[in-house]
């Protein structure tokens, strides 16, 4: 996870990347819930599959990311 110093103002941002880890299933995270001090890591599958009973802690969703992943991997292919 990269947290990035902003402004005086604004908090740091957070922003999954290819090291943060679905804790359910060990796959790229995209998205991150919080409740009380735990904050926990989903891959688009299993946050998914969840994503009604999750809605309340959501923290981070780069969900949108993937199409832009699939994208760049197919420039390179």
């Amino acid at each position: 996870m990269t947290i990035t110093a902003t402004t005086h103002d604004a908090p740091p941002t957070l922003r999954l990347d290819a090291t943060d880890r679905c804790d359910r299933c060990g796959a790229q995270a995209y998205v991150a819930t919080a409740h009380a001090a735990a904050l926990l890591l989903w891959c688009a599958h299993h946050y998914t599959a969840h994503e009604e009973a999750l809605q309340e802690f959501l923290a981070i969703d780069e969900r949108g990311r993937l199409a832009e992943d699939r994208l760049v991997g197919d420039a390179h292919a």
